[in-house]
């Protein structure tokens, strides 16, 4: 746009000069044609023209804060900030740290949502291929949420366009079906987890599975946990020293990792915190990974009207699982609706993830170093994409440092590439396995045997067993076992 300026600010003499190296090494103008020398005027060539009124989509997410879905989608400046490799940290954005294409980039995918919302080529908006193509790729890390100078939130873009697009078509695809409603197949084969299980991992029948839904046969279907932490809280003596916490036991913990919500559970008991399970649904996170949006609207607006009137500062929300409670903060607000809008954000602000509670607990002189163990242990830390996008790792790194010789690194890791389903699906094994190549199995190979990985999201933990063979284990497990009470109790 500002081109046509260049003469005026170094002069006639040295324009030409650019003009003419221009024209020296770039005789037919193929390189950026029209952006230093000969630029067109900065009235003319733009996106918006005169009397010419955008499209009103009316949308599942609320983009009022921001002027409309277009208005959110035009925050991408084209700065480019997503396009940098992995040696400059970060996560943003994996899908392009593997394929190098500029459509598998957030300032890409941002371009090509507004340019075919605004000028679609198809009278069916929501069926153009070259949308769903961009979007294929996207991880919905949120990376780009918090690492975009303008805080792009592809992930939501990405589910809102997908929840019109299945609205456009007869039925969504299969595996997108059967993704979003994972919990309530799962809920149904914990009445029978051995049956379940025997299906999910004899070679055959689990094969057999992969093949119709659509998953590579390199991964293990998850299996049904027999270990309910529902049945061992109500087996369990609470402290009762007025101290309670209202735990959010999300679908995974609830029914494929089960060890790591009792974990929890024995942890905060024996820190002295009464904790209760209150009624509530799932999360709604891999309804909302798939854009099925209605679907999580749903469990969003019976979470909130089951958990708006109990949950408090005193007795707050906390969970153990990062992309399911933190929706709690991220999504639901937005999608709840305007009637619970305001209980939503409410219910948001006393919502924590495992690290942030035990942390507002320690500052608050209810949690010491005096609990754990002095015993000397190296960790190394992968955070999940979105506890790094919407909280920090630094409430990790603080909280497994509560026992005073504990030496914990954060490791400079982008996405690992399960990204729930993702690293799942047939088509995008291998691009899964290659994003986890890029940084994070390199350094969880690299580490010593004496060095333990920790790892608070659930495919995160199965990507790294799949890529490189270690068990990583989610922090609070490395906290329970650091207990002086716990070694006790280990000694008997």
């Amino acid at each position: 746009l500002r081109g046509e300026f260049i003469e005026v600010m170094y002069g006639s003499y040295l324009y030409n000069l650019m003009k003419s190296l221009k024209k020296t090494f770039d005789p037919q103008a193929v390189f950026n044609k029209g952006k230093i020398v000969d630029t067109p005027l900065m009235n003319t060539y733009l996106r918006y023209e005169v009397g010419i009124e955008s499209p009103d989509y009316k949308t599942y997410f609320d983009f009022s804060a921001q002027g409309g879905w277009l208005r959110a989608i035009e925050q991408c400046n084209g700065s480019g900030d997503c396009r940098k490799g992995i040696v400059f940290g970060g996560t943003m954005c994996p899908s392009f740290r593997a394929t190098g294409e500029e459509k598998d980039v957030t300032r890409g995918r941002a371009n090509i949502l507004r340019e075919l919302l605004t000028r679609p080529r198809s009278k069916k908006v929501f069926n153009q291929k070259e949308i769903l193509e961009a979007l294929d790729l996207c991880l919905s890390c949120k990376a780009c949420k918090s690492e975009c100078p303008s805080n792009v939130d592809m992930s939501r873009y990405k589910a809102e366009f997908l929840q019109h697009h299945f609205d456009s078509v007869l039925f969504p695809p299969f595996r997108t079906v059967m993704v979003a409603n994972m919990a309530a197949v799962e809920r149904f084969g914990s009445f029978f987890p051995k049956l379940y299980n025997f299906f999910a991992t004899n070679h055959f029948t689990s094969s057999l599975i992969k093949e119709i839904v659509g998953f590579t046969q390199k991964r293990e279907l998850p299996r049904i946990m027999e270990n309910s932490v529902e049945k061992y809280i109500k087996q369990s003596k609470m402290p009762g020293k007025g101290k309670k916490v209202y735990l959010f036991l999300d679908e995974f913990t609830k029914y494929n990792d089960g060890a790591t919500g009792i974990a929890f559970v024995k942890l905060m008991i024996a820190l002295g915190y009464d904790v209760v399970v209150p009624e509530h649904f799932e999360s709604g996170r891999a309804a909302l990974s798939k854009g099925m949006i209605k679907c999580a609207r749903e469990f969003a607006r019976k979470n909130v009207g089951l958990l708006k009137d109990i949950v408090s500062s005193d007795a707050p929300l906390v969970g153990i699982e990062p992309s399911a409670i933190l929706s709690f903060r991220d999504e639901y607000p937005d999608l709840v609706g305007e009637d619970l809008k305001v209980e939503a954000l409410a219910l948001a602000k006393n919502t924590f993830l495992y690290d942030e509670f035990i942390m507002r607990e320690v500052d608050a002189g209810r949690i010491s170093s005096e609990s754990f163990t002095d015993k000397s242990l190296n960790i190394k830390l992968h955070g999940h994409c979105h506890q790094k996008a919407i909280v920090t790792t630094e409430f990790s790194r603080k909280m497994l440092s509560l026992p005073v010789n504990y030496k914990v690194e954060v490791l400079s890791t982008g996405c690992c590439g399960m990204a729930g389903s993702f690293g799942y699906e047939k088509e995008h094994y291998d691009l899964s396995m290659r994003i986890g190549e890029q940084s994070l199995f390199p350094a969880v190979r690299s580490a010593g045997d004496d060095v333990v990985i920790a790892a608070p999201g659930f495919s995160c933990r199965q990507q790294i067993k799949d890529g490189t063979g270690k068990i990583a284990l989610h922090p609070v497990e490395i906290l329970l076992r650091a207990l002086k009470s716990w070694n006790i109790y280990c000694k008997n």
